[in-house]
């Protein structure tokens, strides 16, 4: 799965993927395969370049053309993140089972996510801007606006 504003946004700030991978502690080819697709960033990683570096998480993932750059940094913290996660489905009227046939899951592996038992990985967060409409992952995981 490839975030797509990921290699724009590290071009946009003059960076070679070494760069990237000495702040993350992790190989080149790392850096590489996330911005290929051929690896998924962990959701961990890519909050931690979004508040290092002060882009959006929706920019990153490609749902805004723009960087909104009135983000506060994020904490992840999962349950806020599962607390939303079963408010979006109730508020679109969907099952576990309908959103699970659409991210391509298990209803006992979402339920976790729902659950607060584990982490949402980042590319069934991106598959379910395939099914809310006006869906901010930035909101999702409960990042705060300047104020």
């Amino acid at each position: 799965m490839i975030i797509k504003n990921f290699k724009k946004s590290r071009e946009f700030l003059e960076l070679k993927q070494k760069d990237i991978a000495e702040l993350f502690h992790v190989h080149f080819s790392t850096v590489s395969g996330w911005e290929t697709g051929k690896d998924t960033i962990p959701l961990e990683r890519l909050v931690e370049y979004a508040n290092y570096f002060n882009f959006s998480l929706d920019y990153l993932f490609g749902l805004t053309n723009y960087n909104d750059e009135s983000y506060l940094p994020l904490s992840i913290d999962i349950h806020i993140i599962a607390q939303n996660l079963k408010m979006i489905r109730k508020k679109h009227s969907l099952t576990q089972d309908s959103v699970t046939k659409i991210i391509n899951t298990t209803q006992a592996s979402y339920a976790h996510y729902e659950n607060a038992l584990n982490l949402i990985p980042t590319s069934f967060l991106f598959n379910l801007t395939k099914i809310y409409d006006s869906f901010s992952i930035d909101q999702l995981l409960g990042r705060k606006k300047k104020c």
